[in-house]
């Protein structure tokens, strides 16, 4: 440590974010067991126990709304994420190593976007009086009510997330194909191989432990469906098709003051990943996988 002591004082930041915003704040989760009144603080409050966390499972509220998360993350994982992969493999297929540039650059370029601006962006597209629906009154069809549907709450929600960072994510996998021994493929040319095959039996088993490491992160935050994408949103319509976990907690413990509640919420969701990580990394490592650990 010492010889490297000045690596080691490049971590100090990234050591220090996580002292500070994730492991100190762990401290506010005795709440959850409290009927917490902000006006006497943590030893003046009452304790109650599981109180809480019984409320949230006769809560049909709460079942209304981590069924939404589930759903919203599942479309994630089975929808989106694939669609990083995808695009590796397309661009590690290109020849013309500046359109190739061009692409990525283009892809990536949305990941830098806040979602404010996003959001807004296709909330002018898919209006009433918003582009698409200019497009469709030209032809003599009717307006789709895009943002007050709830049909269409969850489908704008994973377009928006596959468009602003598929292509970032591709960064990753870019990298691991780049590290695939060539030799591989010069042995499956002469065995007669096509393009597919070489895919199919070279490329994908070669990034396959990536691919199941980022799978088994994934899916660490299936009960983090991203709070600011999902609020910005939410409206009165889609509201009960909308509502996740990470909202409402917000409305819950901001809004309407039930700090506690929140909290046994919030806990909740944290206690899901955790098991989750761990059964999935379990799980890939007896089919003879890399976990994380």
């Amino acid at each position: 440590m010492k010889r490297e002591r000045y690596i080691y004082l490049l971590l100090l930041p990234g050591i220090l974010y996580f002292i500070i915003y994730r492991y100190i704040p762990m401290a506010g989760l005795i709440v959850a067991f409290q009927d917490y009144n902000p006006f006497v603080g943590f030893s003046g409050s009452d304790w109650v126990g599981f109180k809480h966390f019984s409320r949230m499972f006769d809560n049909e509220e709460v079942l209304r709304v981590l069924m939404n998360t589930i759903q919203i993350s599942l479309l994630q994982i089975f929808v989106a994420f694939p669609v990083s992969i995808i695009l590796a493999l397309m661009l590690n297929e290109m020849r013309n190593e500046a359109y190739k540039r061009l692409i990525q650059s283009m892809i990536y370029l949305p990941h830098f976007l806040s979602w404010v601006v996003v959001v807004g962006i296709f909330i002018v597209f898919t209006r009433g009086e918003g582009l698409i629906n200019s497009v469709l009154s030209n032809f003599g069809l009717e307006a789709i009510p895009f943002l007050t549907d709830p049909v269409f709450f969850k489908p704008l929600l994973i377009i928006q997330s596959i468009w602003k960072e598929a292509g970032w994510g591709t960064i990753i996998f870019l990298a691991a194909l780049a590290g695939v021994n060539p030799q591989l493929y010069e042995a499956a040319v002469i065995d007669g191989a096509s393009r597919w095959r070489q895919l199919w039996h070279v490329t994908l088993p070669a990034i396959r432990s990536v691919i199941i490491i980022l799978f088994i992160l994934r899916l660490g935050s299936v009960m983090d469906t991203g709070f600011e994408q999902v609020f910005l949103m939410l409206n009165p319509f889609n509201m009960d098709t909308g509502n996740v976990l990470d909202t409402f907690v917000y409305f819950k413990g901001i809004q309407q003051g039930n700090i506690s509640f929140a909290t046994a919420v919030g806990m909740f969701k944290g206690l899901v990943g955790l098991v989750l990580v761990v059964a999935a990394n379990r799980m890939a490592k007896r089919f003879g996988e890399d976990g994380l650990y």
